[in-house]
């Protein structure tokens, strides 16, 4: 949790900094804040990463992304929220280089990831889930799909808004959505060519300018 909540608090002074302070006209706050409540991020830290979005701290904080190339044909996209730049490209340079892989030029790898927005919740009882793909359609649904209990909708990143929006007014208590990069052709790796892959992916989920990770790893 010490590395989960402060990277949950940026996202929200992020989306607070892009959108504005009131998450009834800012999606993606809204959504940030939900996120933040289901990982038990207190109320207070969540008022105060709001604030903080008006601050010179939230104005120094930069959105950017890299790419690169792991063993055994694993592929990295990486999103960090940074205040110091340079300090990140080092991280994340170090890290592939200690690790059987290499930072490549962003845009390099951009073909092989579809970026899509994602809403997660669980199945419930009553929930006419061939109803609501029909209703959602309109708001930008693609794809509806089950699995485990859990429902995921997926749908083109700029319906992010829209579709929230359309989750949310169906009564759907707390979803999880986020904007991730799929993998327009995923590989299978062995358990021993993951343990590999998994350690760099470790260790670049551990800097605390990272926000999310995507591979190709089916």
């Amino acid at each position: 949790m010490s590395k989960v909540f402060p990277k949950l608090a940026k996202s929200i002074t992020l989306a607070a900094k892009n959108g504005g302070p009131d998450p009834e006209s800012n999606a993606p706050l809204r959504v940030a804040i939900n996120n933040a409540k289901a990982q038990n991020l207190s109320r207070e830290n969540i008022e105060a990463a709001i604030k903080r979005a008006a601050g010179k701290d939230a104005a120094d904080i930069s959105e950017v992304s890299y790419e690169g190339k792991g063993p055994h044909g694993s592929l990295f996209f990486i999103e960090c929220a940074s205040d110091n730049t340079n300090r990140s490209v080092t991280n994340m340079k170090t890290i592939f280089n200690k690790n059987n892989g290499q930072l490549v030029n962003s845009g390099s790898l951009d073909f092989m990831f579809s970026r899509k927005t994602i809403i997660e919740f669980p199945v419930t009882e009553g929930l006419n889930l061939e109803e609501m793909e029909l209703e959602l359609i309109d708001a930008g649904l693609e794809e509806l799909l089950v699995e485990d209990g859990i429902v995921s909708l997926i749908g083109e990143y700029s319906a992010f808004a829209s579709l929230c929006q359309a989750v949310e007014q169906l009564g759907i208590a707390t979803p999880k959505a986020s904007l991730q990069r799929l993998p327009s052709q995923p590989i299978e790796l062995s358990e021993e060519q993951m343990l590999d892959v998994e350690k760099i992916l470790d260790r670049i989920e551990d800097d605390d300018d990272v926000q999310a990770v995507f591979t190709n790893i089916a």
